[in-house]
């Protein structure tokens, strides 16, 4: 079960690739996000970032100042291994492993719980971060799967 689930995960991450991404596109990616997770009332922080500088931020209401470190420790996971933070999640607990001092990870900036995922760009390679932090692991994940799957389309 967990390496189907790690597969479909693997394959979300090939597919979800975008052939461009700027400011104006993690605001629309932002947005629809809200829009989503307020149509389920989900108490969500969400936060689209590059290595360097955030890009889009949204508290919505219910969720807690912990959000915001958890977004920033999952974003960092993206970055450091250029894959979902649920990815590393799995992988992770069919290693019976965790982030940590062996991995030569600091548990204060890193957090291998999903809720982060990887903006790739077609040529380019992982230019950003989109997460979202408030529910469990696999809906946090969910949430920004569904999202960015309608925004790839558009985008053709």
């Amino acid at each position: 079960m967990a390496n189907e689930l790690e597969d479909e995960v693997a394959g979300q991450e090939k597919k979800l690739v975008l052939a461009r991404f700027d400011e104006t596109d993690a605001w629309d990616i932002g947005q629809r996000l809200v829009d989503r997770a307020q149509a389920l009332d989900a108490p969500v922080v969400i936060d689209i970032r590059t290595p360097s500088r955030t890009l889009f931020h949204a508290a919505l209401p219910g969720s807690a100042p912990d959000n915001d470190m958890w977004a920033r420790r999952k974003s960092n996971v993206v970055f450091h291994f250029h894959r979902s933070s649920y990815a590393i999640e799995l992988e992770h607990r069919r290693k019976g492993r965790t982030i940590g001092p062996e991995l030569g990870l600091n548990l204060t900036d890193y957090a291998d719980h999903g809720g982060s995922f990887p903006v790739r760009i077609h040529h380019v390679g992982v230019v950003a971060a989109i997460t979202v932090s408030g529910l469990a692991s696999k809906d946090d994940h969910g949430l920004i799967v569904d999202v960015l799957t309608a925004f790839v389309k558009e985008q053709g």
